[in-house]
């Protein structure tokens, strides 16, 4: 491919798609009390998961720093343009940050070419974009177009979550443990979205797990009505099982082209918990 391809720690690539992607990822950092590890590299998932529930505490998240992108910049050919794909400025400063290591480059090395784009998403959502711009730089796409082509396509991305347990935002202090306490009593799950700047929203409150998860496929449909060109893709938390049942469910709903499920990373997990559910597709222009 002619155009070098980076992402972040916030994004869950599929193995499927990264075998044929040239692909370099910036970890994101994540603190626990006993120290810093990388996303990716020093900590595993199931470590994760471990220290969770060993040490009852979530870590805190961190963006690369500007330093960090400056060198993962500088790792490749000064003749190959850079695309870089961020977690969405809406969450993180991991954007701001691509963009401040992208400047200290260009300072010495103001021949290079490099993009960064606010994805306005994370986790399977910045892998359907990855998806996408392996498909157009098989179509030979050079970097303005692909730049353009994924900007317009991030106006359409659209990333929905469904949460199993409102344990982590307890947990995390997001959420009141009174009013954690009484959804957990009346069993109530909450959808959520990513809304058009790129945070997170509660879109509904279901009560029930099986009324929410068909109220999660529902909402598919309000979004798109043509799917059979279209990829979804999906991330879980620690819910293999959940998730293939669910992505069938999905599909047989809605006949999407393929779709791509993958676990999702420490950064994902720290806010979802176990049984969290993921997913992007584009929605109809």
């Amino acid at each position: 491919m002619n155009v070098q391809l980076m992402t972040d720690g916030g994004a869950d690539i599929p193995q499927r798609l990264h075998d044929n992607l040239d692909l370099i990822i910036v970890p994101l950092y994540l603190h626990f009390s006993d120290g810093q590890y990388k996303t990716g590299t020093e900590l595993d998932i199931n470590d994760f998961y471990r220290k969770i529930k060993e040490d009852h505490e979530l870590p805190r998240s961190a963006a690369p720093s500007p330093h960090d992108f400056y060198e993962a910049y500088k790792q490749v050919d000064p003749a190959q343009p850079i695309l870089m794909l961020s977690l969405s400025k809406g969450l993180s400063s991991t954007y701001d940050n691509a963009v401040a290591g992208k400047d200290l480059l260009l300072e010495e090395e103001p021949q290079r070419k490099i993009e960064v784009i606010n994805t306005k998403t994370a986790s399977c959502g910045i892998s359907l974009l990855l998806h996408e711009a392996k498909v157009k730089l098989e179509e030979g796409y050079s970097i303005s177009e692909l730049t353009r082509h994924l900007e317009e396509r991030v106006e359409q991305t659209t990333t929905l979550f469904i949460l199993k347990t409102l344990d982590n935002l307890v947990l995390g202090g997001r959420l009141d443990k009174v009013k954690g306490t009484i959804a957990k009593t009346l069993n109530i799950k909450l959808l959520m979205k990513a809304s058009e700047e790129g945070s997170i929203e509660v879109s509904e409150k279901v009560r029930g797990d099986k009324k929410s998860i068909r109220r999660f496929i529902e909402q598919i449909g309000e979004y798109t009505k043509t799917v059979e060109n279209k990829v979804i893709s999906m991330t879980h938390c620690k819910a293999e099982s959940r998730a293939k049942s669910v992505l069938e469910d999905i599909r047989n709903a809605h006949p999407f082209k393929d779709a791509y499920l993958t676990e999702a990373g420490p950064l994902i997990s720290t806010y979802g918990g176990e049984g969290a559910l993921v997913i992007s597709f584009f929605k109809d222009k």
